[in-house]
């Protein structure tokens, strides 16, 4: 440990994403100011929180960001994610880092910048646009009803697909919610399948509702078993949903995915699908932020 006069404080906050209610959703920590936090740092102070992500906010390179966002789980970098997006949008502005009152602006992650919106409401509703969304490898019902410890019956008749907008996700769709709930992932067929991929997959599981989805996540390549919300998985669901017409046609473009009730952190994450993006549709995927901790850690 070095001497107590050459370490150095860093301020830090957790906050609660896609939730009004503090303990539920999916925790975050932010790191407002990481200057000084080397990289192996980070990833060290990611796996020490232990939380599905860890944002160190740093100062923009694009031009037009407001702030670069370095983003961790607790065994690895992403290049793009949902709730930390999301929820240190909500910090930027909350701490002033964005000027009051500012209804958009773009944050600068690995990927590229991420255009937020904030809609007025007590709390506000922070929205992300998703980055574009492809639709890649298939797999066949039998190898994921295997996957999940479950029968082929039991997955609607919708061929299971990754779709990717950053973090490749496999979405499977299943006939109900206890079903979703039942599911449990098979890690060694899970790590047997992603050998042959270029990169780690997670599983999203869901069932179609009135509203829009009732899902789960899970991700053991990214080091979480499973995942609270996941708003980088949740542009792909409403694509893959649109695609195969599992949305209620009864709502006008704005969905809901329920998220995390297994786990005990219920989470609602709003998605919005419409078709003014050139080459494809433009998907936001929004929601509450709750805000929780505010801490300091020494190094």
């Amino acid at each position: 440990m070095p001497p107590m006069s050459n370490r150095r404080s860093f301020r830090y906050l957790v906050v609660d994403v896609f939730t009004r209610v503090p303990l539920e959703g999916n925790p975050l920590a932010v790191f407002p100011d990481s200057h000084g936090i080397d990289d192996p740092t980070m990833q060290r102070i990611a796996r020490e929180l232990n939380l599905s992500e860890t944002v160190f906010v740093q100062e923009a390179k694009l031009d037009g960001s407001a702030k670069a966002l370095r983003i961790f789980t607790p065994t690895r970098e992403l290049i793009f994610a949902g709730h930390p997006t999301v929820g240190t949008a909500y910090v930027l502005l909350n701490e002033g880092m964005v000027p009051a009152g500012t209804e958009r602006f773009s944050v600068e992650e690995k990927i590229g910048p991420v255009a937020i919106r904030v809609e007025k409401s007590d709390p506000p509703l922070v929205w992300l646009e998703t980055p574009p969304i492809a639709f890649e490898k298939v797999f066949s019902p039998s190898t994921c009803a295997s996957l999940l410890q479950l029968e082929v019956n039991h997955l609607l008749n919708v061929e299971p697909q990754i779709v990717n907008a950053g973090n490749p996700t496999l979405l499977i769709a299943l006939k109900n919610k206890e079903l979703v709930d039942r599911a449990s992932v098979d890690v060694k067929l899970l790590s047997h399948l992603a050998s042959g991929s270029d990169q780690p997959f997670c599983i999203f599981v869901f069932t179609p509702t009135e509203n829009g989805a009732y899902s789960r996540m899970f991700a053991p390549n990214y080091g979480i078993l499973e995942d609270p919300a996941t708003g980088s998985s949740t542009g792909p669901l409403g694509a893959f949903m649109k695609h195969h017409n599992l949305l209620p046609n009864s709502l006008d473009g704005r969905f809901v995915s329920e998220q995390g009730a297994k786990m005990g952190r219920r989470s609602f994450l709003y998605f919005e699908i419409s078709g003014d993006r050139k080459g494809g549709d433009r998907i936001s995927v929004g929601g509450h932020v709750t805000p929780l901790i505010e801490g300091v850690m020494t190094l």
